[in-house]
């Protein structure tokens, strides 16, 4: 083993460093470099640039009608917010009509109620002076003849006479309504 190491140091001592290219091998790097720069620089640089260009481009206009739909939308919705302000500003205007309208038609049920109230108090009073009327005046007619029967019976003599026979009645009457508002001044 130790002979093959010296052989191939002897070997490298008369020959090329391979660290350092040949010239040949420079000048034919340099050419294939250029080709392949050229050809690089001349068909694909190109495509790649039109393919560049078309994403910017649609891009930008993908961003360009987000824009535009991002302010249409914000449009519509300031619209729709509008409108909904107006719909609650309808609600609440309908609801206060509603509210004056349902207190106006309260009270206009009030004042009927209350002239059917009255006119039903005053029927009723109307109705019991009439029944009183007409007791006190079937009642004039039985304690009249009762009255006349009696004072017949009492005098001795018949009263069958109408004027006499109102007359006694009468005066009847206004004793009992003297005596019963002196016993109402003396219970007071």
């Amino acid at each position: 083993m130790k002979s093959l190491l010296i052989v191939a140091a002897s070997e490298g001592e008369g020959g090329h460093n391979p660290l350092i290219p040949e010239w040949i091998e420079i000048v034919l790097a340099l050419v294939v470099f250029a080709i392949l720069f050229f050809a690089i620089k001349k068909f694909v640089a190109p495509n790649f640039e039109k393919t560049f260009a078309e994403r910017t481009q649609a891009i930008e206009g993908g961003i360009a009608a987000a824009a535009t739909k991002q302010a249409e939308a914000d449009a519509k919705l300031a619209e729709l917010e509008q409108q909904l302000a107006d719909a609650r500003h309808e609600a609440a205007r309908i609801r206060e009509e509603a509210r004056e309208q349902g207190a106006a038609i309260v009270a206009e049920m009030r004042e009927q109620a209350q002239a059917e109230s009255t006119r039903i108090v005053e029927h009723g009073k109307a109705q019991i002076e009439a029944e009183r009327q007409q007791a006190v005046t079937s009642l004039r007619a039985e304690v009249g003849a009762l009255a006349t029967g009696l004072a017949g019976r009492i005098v001795g003599e018949s009263l069958e006479d109408d004027a006499r026979q109102s007359r006694v009645v009468e005066r009847f009457l206004a004793e009992l309504e003297t005596a019963d508002a002196s016993d109402a001044g003396k219970d007071a």
